[in-house]
C-alpha cells in the first residue's frame, strides 16, 4: 500500500494509538471492546486469570501481530482474557466493525485489509490447536517435551530459543513453576536436552 492508502485505511477504521508499560493492561476480562489491538513495538500476553491472581498465557502477540480481534468483531461479547504488555510497547486500536463495513467507495486496500484480517485468524487457530495439543498431554514432562518438539520443528532446528521466561512458559502449559524446572533438570540429566534460560538444544 502507498502512503495515501495507509492514512486512508487507518482513517476509515478509526485508529489509534496507545503506549502501555510492562505490566500494564491493554485490555481486561470482563470488558466489552469494539477495537482490536496491532503491536507496533514490544509484545503482549494474552493471559486468563483467575479471582486468585493465577495466570494462563494463551498466547504472546508480537509486533506485527493482532489481538483481540474476534470480541471485538462480535457485539456484545465480554471479554474472558485480558492483554497485558510484557514489556514497553506501542499498541494500534482499530475499530473493527469499521473494518468489516466496506467504506462508500469500495477501496481496494479496504478489501485486502479483511482478507490479512481473515488470514491471520486463520493463523491463530492453528497456534490455538497446537496448544490444545500441548494441554492434552497427561504430565509435565509430557507437555514440555510436546511443546519443544513442536518448536523444534516450527523453527526447523533442534537448537532454539522460546518467546516465554520460565514463568511464562509455566504459565502457557498450565504447570507449577517448580514441577516444571524439576523436571527440565531431569531430563537434562537423561540427556534428552540442554537448556539456559530461554534456549533449549534437544538430542
Amino acid at each position: 500500500m502507498s502512503d495515501d492508502e495507509i492514512l486512508s485505511v487507518l482513517h476509515c477504521v478509526d485508529a489509534r494509538t496507545v503506549t502501555r508499560r510492562n505490566e500494564e493492561y491493554i485490555f481486561h476480562a470482563g470488558e466489552s471492546i469494539s477495537e482490536m489491538g496491532l503491536v507496533l513495538s514490544g509484545s503482549v500476553l494474552v493471559v486468563q486469570e483467575d479471582v486468585w491472581g493465577r495466570r494462563n498465557i494463551m498466547s504472546r502477540i508480537e509486533a506485527g501481530d493482532i489481538f483481540a480481534e474476534s470480541y471485538a468483531a462480535t457485539p456484545g461479547s465480554v471479554l474472558n482474557i485480558s492483554a497485558v504488555a510484557c514489556e514497553r510497547c506501542e499498541i494500534l486500536l482499530l475499530n473493527v466493525g469499521r473494518l468489516l463495513t466496506v467504506c462508500p467507495s469500495a477501496c481496494g486496500h479496504h478489501s485486502r485489509l479483511i482478507r490479512s484480517l481473515v488470514t491471520v485468524l486463520s493463523r491463530k487457530v492453528l497456534q490455538f490447536n497446537e496448544k490444545i495439543t500441548h494441554m492434552s498431554r497427561r504430565s509435565t514432562r509430557e507437555k514440555l517435551l510436546s511443546y519443544l518438539s513442536a518448536e523444534s520443528v516450527k523453527q526447523g532446528t533442534r537448537s532454539f530459543d522460546i518467546p516465554y521466561d520460565r514463568q511464562q512458559l509455566a504459565d502457557y502449559l498450565c504447570v507449577e513453576r517448580s514441577a516444571m524446572s524439576a523436571e527440565l533438570s531431569k531430563l537434562q540429566r537423561e540427556g534428552l536436552l540442554r537448556t539456559n534460560r530461554n534456549h533449549f538444544e534437544l538430542f
